[in-house]
């Protein structure tokens, strides 16, 4: 039986840099307009979807030097490799639910903890089109304001966990993420880790959604450790 499930945001969460805001900031319209967008979307004047589409549009950089760009840039999180090798010994998956692009994380997972580690992970994001000159658009999963709404991601999930039970006890959701991609799964899972400082915090407390602020996926594996051991409560760290 699986006792628990990790989903988790990529950009900005598993990495310490978002990827996708990397590239608009150096080689797209730059930070000042990327940040303005998505002031847009935590105000509900503007979605995601669009938002991200104007960011990416203003790249002109073929895909496979953005890999390589990508590569030598962005850094993992200094407790996801640790968190990675526990949830795999323990029976945890792992399930990256991300409104990236599924071909740039795939790439920097497999560079930052292996290929036969990355093989053991769901990877749930959008896909990339490329055209022969290297030139490429973000083609998304669903027609939603998100591009992919991870709610439903996250439910279909759940259904697939818990129809696999063999008695009526649900594993354990957490969910981890940073920014205002994470907004339509924040409310999902039964234990929400929010980054510190970050774009999502910012949501939660203005909507009252209860979170657990963390730094890295030390402090995520930490507490997921205390939860699954039954030494601290769910509610117990939403409240701190």
């Amino acid at each position: 039986m699986v006792k628990a499930v990790i989903f988790t945001d990529f950009d900005g969460t598993v990495t310490l840099e978002d990827s996708n805001d990397y590239l608009t900031d150096t080689l797209g319209f730059g930070k000042p307009k990327r940040l303005d967008a998505f002031e847009g979307v935590l105000a509900g004047t503007k979605s995601f979807r669009d938002a991200f589409w104007e960011m990416l549009t203003s790249i002109h950089t073929p895909f496979p030097e953005c890999l390589d760009i990508l590569g030598k840039k962005i850094a993992l999180d200094p407790g996801f490799k640790d968190t990675l090798h526990w949830s795999l010994e323990n029976n945890v998956p792992i399930v990256v639910v991300s409104s990236g692009m599924k071909p740039i994380i795939k790439h920097l997972l497999t560079l930052l903890v292996g290929e036969e580690a990355v093989s053991k992970v769901d990877i749930v994001s959008n896909a990339v089109e490329v055209q022969p000159d290297g030139q490429w658009k973000i083609v998304y999963i669903d027609d939603s304001p998100f591009g992919h709404d991870k709610s439903k991601t996250i439910d279909h999930y759940k259904e697939k966990f818990e129809s696999e039970s063999k008695d009526s006890e649900k594993p354990v959701y957490f969910y981890c993420g940073d920014g205002v991609s994470d907004l339509s799964a924040a409310k999902e899972c039964d234990l929400l880790f929010a980054r510190r400082g970050k774009d999502l915090v910012r949501y939660c407390r203005r909507e009252n959604v209860p979170f657990h602020e963390f730094d890295s996926f030390q402090d995520i594996l930490a507490n997921m450790k205390q939860v699954l051991a039954g030494e601290k409560t769910v509610k117990e760290l939403m409240e701190n």
